[in-house]
């Protein structure tokens, strides 16, 4: 079924494939009968399926919107560079970025070379994860500080609606007011499915 889904939403499900193979999310194997492959998750892949604190990595959350829950027709013309700090990590994990341009995008892990628009800091690896499953609402995880968004409020009102998981304009869970200060919010609850 999910397979369907992706062909019909327009995904280039070899080149998908390839790309789980390469991160060591599923194995690909000859059939016994020499015709055709198998396809399994590996060990990681199979924790993928339970959303656990050190499953998170927001890196990884990251690279699976940009290469499979990006809404392309929801991106603005023209070349966007959103950077996403990831306080909580150390080293060269401590940052990504997600380059959009003429309705794709890419997930790098150094600089692409232009001018950053947004600047997205993930103080929360959990709750950003949350957010792209659809568990938790985006105004919720800004106003508890687990995610902070810096550049223009139009363009950060936007970044949420991105999210294949997204929702209509009138769902509440899309509702941002572009502000980048901090206020005060109850504790993160999931949202109903």
């Amino acid at each position: 079924m999910i397979i369907l889904r992706n062909i019909l939403v327009g995904c280039q499900l070899s080149k998908r494939l390839r790309e789980l193979e390469r991160a060591g999310i599923i194995e690909v194997r000859p059939k016994p009968d020499g015709h055709g492959l198998t396809y399994e998750p590996t060990q990681a892949g199979r924790e993928l399926s339970e959303l656990k604190h050190e499953h998170a990595h927001p890196g990884v959350v990251l690279w699976v919107w940009a290469n499979f829950f990006l809404d392309r027709d929801r991106l603005p013309p023209g070349r966007v560079v959103v950077r996403f700090e990831y306080p909580t990590l150390a080293g060269s994990a401590r940052r990504g970025w997600l380059l959009t341009e003429r309705g794709d995008a890419e997930y790098c892990l150094k600089h692409p070379g232009a001018e950053e628009q947004l600047i997205v800091v993930v103080n929360d690896p959990l709750a950003f994860a949350r957010w792209h499953m659809g568990q938790i609402q985006w105004r919720d995880a800004l106003r508890s500080g687990a995610i902070e968004v810096q550049g223009p409020p139009a363009l950060a009102r936007a970044l949420p609606t991105w999210n294949r998981h997204g929702w209509a304009a009138e769902d509440p869970r899309a509702g941002y007011d572009g502000s980048t200060q901090h206020r005060p919010a109850p504790t993160l609850a999931a949202t109903p499915t």
